[in-house]
C-alpha cells in the first residue's frame, strides 16, 4: 500500500529553514541535503510504521531518521489514515528539538 506524504506549513517553513542555513555556506551542499530529505520522505510512502514511535504519543506519532554527512535530519510525522502521512516538523539532528 502507498501512502500520500504530505507536509504541513510550519514542516515547509523547516525544510526552507535548514536548506537556506546550507545555501549561506555551500549550495551543492544545500542541494544534496535536499535530495536527502526527499530520499527520505520517500521511505514514508510505504513504511511509516517501521519509523520509531515517539514516546508516550500513541503508535501513530513518529520521528523518521534521515541521514546526511555525519548527522542528519529527524523529521516528526503523524500517520493520520491507512492512506495519509503527514509531515508536521522538520529539524537537524543537532537541533534542541523540532521549533
Amino acid at each position: 500500500m502507498n501512502y500520500r506524504v504530505r507536509f504541513t506549513p510550519h514542516a515547509e517553513q523547516d525544510i526552507l529553514r535548514l536548506q537556506a542555513f546550507l545555501v549561506e555556506r555551500d549550495v551543492a551542499v544545500a542541494d544534496r541535503a535536499v535530495d536527502a530529505l526527499e530520499e527520505g520522505f520517500r521511505v514514508l510512502e510505504r513504511f511509516p510504521f517501521s519509523c520509531r514511535r515517539v514516546a508516550g504519543k500513541g503508535p501513530r506519532l513518529r520521528e523518521l531518521l534521515i541521514p546526511f554527512g555525519r548527522s542528519g535530519y529527524v523529521a516528526l510525522f503523524e500517520i493520520e489514515d491507512s492512506r495519509t502521512v503527514t509531515i508536521l516538523a522538520v529539524r537537524h539532528q543537532r537541533e534542541d528539538d523540532y521549533l
